[in-house]
């Protein structure tokens, strides 16, 4: 069997998985497709301390590893996941500026997230999703998408406005980036996070580097380094503590990965379910890889999916191109100078945004699952989750420490196994 499908040239109309377009249009689609994951996946090794060209790299190589697990047969790209976000400050202390000291032990735990996640998905492959979606139902994967969002939002006000001008910055980034959200349409709105930080990096550059209002932007590091060389790789550190509290993570990507691939499903009209054990197993491997190489974990794109739902085309040879193109923008360190000239105080406001943005679609999973509040069960869940991520309760055993993602996480999922037991 070819590794690649056998893609038939379609020139109109819904073009499907096993379809392309002639191949100077997938190219186009391609850049499209990095374009739409360009934003996040780029923020998120920022708000980590991560190096972004090894970011952008892994996320090229881990998208064609999905590619060949699952045969070809699934549309998704493979970025940076912001689900690590919260897990990784709180493992490593990272204080939001420069990189991060602690990289090898994020790393550490990042591998051990990406064996868990594949071992859950070699369970699925041999018995169905069946078990996944009684342990964590809509109560459960919402309380703890949110808590992510939550436990995150004194990074951005406490640690990345160190002066009363770069807190003013953050707000002129969060309101440059909630104007774009809804007073523009079409391909600018579903960029709003990176076009809202292009504009509020514009803004900060007139009054600092123009007016003298605060710490101007240093450019010419990216004057300074070649076009093409190779990213900052950095080995793993296996910390158990580190190790315990990233891990769970993949209870989130299990939740995100399923949904996307119903999501796909139904958009195309194809069964993507008996795919659905080789997609985790695709995104586990994945994210070990990048976790090996320096990289941040990764997962399946909504961003992706909005591309695709919006222009009807599924093929999977526009991820492959779109891949490619990562992995030749991974080897480009001026590329990577250039994103790492955006001031602290602008990452504040995105931060602001995007951890906001985390807790309202946990919330969003109960409104469109119709998450009944009025069952104590779930109501007890909820709140307790909530509170637990929030005010990031850690449990001590020994030398081992489960801090507040980590509690909500497994809170979530076994008191919602215990108080459901009447059921």
């Amino acid at each position: 069997m070819s590794l690649f499908p056998q893609w038939r040239e379609k020139t109109e109309g819904i073009v499907a998985p096993d379809e392309r377009l002639p191949w100077p249009q997938t190219l186009a689609m391609g850049v499209q497709h990095v374009v739409a994951m360009f934003g996040a996946t780029v923020l998120a090794p920022l708000l980590m301390g991560f190096d972004p060209n090894v970011a952008i790299l892994m996320s090229g190589i881990g998208t064609l590893i999905f590619f060949f697990i699952v045969g070809g047969k699934v549309p998704s790209y493979l970025g940076s996941s912001f689900a690590f976000i919260g897990v990784v400050i709180a493992a490593t202390g990272y204080a939001g500026q420069g990189a991060n000291p602690n990289l090898g032990v994020a790393l550490g735990g990042i591998i051990a997230c990406g064996v868990l996640y594949t071992l859950i998905g070699l369970v699925v492959m041999a018995v169905g999703t069946g078990w996944i979606e009684r342990f964590m139902p809509p109560v459960v994967t919402g309380a703890v998408v949110a808590v992510i969002g939550l436990n995150l939002a004194a990074v951005p006000i406490k640690n990345m406005a160190p002066t009363p001008f770069d807190a003013w910055m953050q707000a002129v980034t969060f309101v440059s980036v909630g104007a774009v959200a809804v007073f523009t349409r079409g391909m600018v709105q579903r960029l709003l996070i990176l076009v809202g930080l292009i504009v509020a990096t514009v803004i900060y550059a007139v009054l600092t580097n123009g007016l003298g209002l605060g710490q101007p932007i240093d450019f010419s590091k990216v004057a300074n380094v070649p076009w093409f060389g190779m990213p900052g790789f950095a080995s793993p550190v296996f910390d158990a503590n580190a190790m315990l509290l990233i891990a769970p993570v993949a209870v989130i990507l299990v939740a995100e990965n399923l949904g996307h691939i119903k999501a796909v499903s139904a958009m195309t009209g194809r069964d993507m379910n008996p795919y659905m054990g080789r997609a985790f197993v695709g995104d586990g491997i994945a994210t070990i890889v990048s976790g090996a190489s320096g990289g941040t974990g990764v997962t399946t794109y909504a961003e992706n999916i909005g591309v695709m739902a919006a222009t009807k085309i599924y093929s999977t040879a526009i991820f492959v191109v779109a891949a490619l193109i990562a992995i030749v923008l991974g080897f480009s360190p001026k590329f990577g100078a250039l994103i790492q000239t955006v001031p602290v105080a602008v990452m504040g406001g995105v931060s602001i945004v995007v951890f906001g943005l985390i807790a309202v679609a946990g919330a969003k999973i109960w409104v469109d699952n119709q998450v009944d509040f009025s069952n104590n069960t779930n109501l007890i869940v909820a709140a307790i989750t909530l509170i637990l991520g929030t005010g990031d309760y850690t449990l001590r055993l020994g030398e081992f420490a489960l801090g507040g993602i980590g509690t909500a996480t497994f809170g979530a999922i076994i008191l919602y196994a215990l108080l459901n037991r009447s059921k």
